[in-house]
């Protein structure tokens, strides 16, 4: 997949929570490695608000932490407009908000999830190192993924 136009990511997440934080990490990485080459946002927990935001560009990805992936250390999927059976203030799934955006403001920006494996949520600041090795694989992935080429 190659950036053709301006690219949001969505790290969603709480650092807070051990490995729930694997999104915010991953925005952390990226920006460090590429600054400027994406507009980042860090989220606690998608809004209905947030359909606004992901009309303004071409590409949006979002990145979450998964628990429960069956040996792998992330998944990459395209994310598909899923029409929510309740709009509430509190937390919707990325394919909801896709869909506000495209109903609402009829935008269609290329969207996609990349989930990384996690396995636990406490009350806790710092990734496990099962987690520290998936979100190494998931940034080797998704450089190759989007074509970057590091030029520092």
């Amino acid at each position: 997949m190659e950036i053709t136009g301006k690219t949001l990511l969505v790290g969603i997440g709480n650092i807070g929570r051990e490995d729930d934080g694997l999104g915010w990490l991953f925005l952390d990485k990226i920006s460090e490695l590429f600054p400027g080459y994406f507009d980042v946002e860090y989220r606690y927990q998608l809004q209905v608000e947030d359909a606004e935001m992901l009309s303004h560009y071409q590409q949006v990805v979002f990145v979450d932490a998964h628990a429960g992936l069956q040996n792998k250390a992330f998944v990459w999927q395209k994310c598909l407009p899923e029409a929510p059976e309740t709009f509430t203030s509190h937390e919707l799934e990325p394919g909801a908000v896709y869909y506000l955006t495209n109903t609402i403001y009829k935008k269609y920006p290329d969207a996609y999830v990349l989930g990384i494996a996690g396995k636990s949520f406490e009350l806790k600041i710092g990734l496990t190192d099962f987690a520290k090795v998936n979100l190494q694989k998931a940034l080797d992935f998704f450089q190759v993924k989007m074509q970057i080429v590091n030029t520092v």
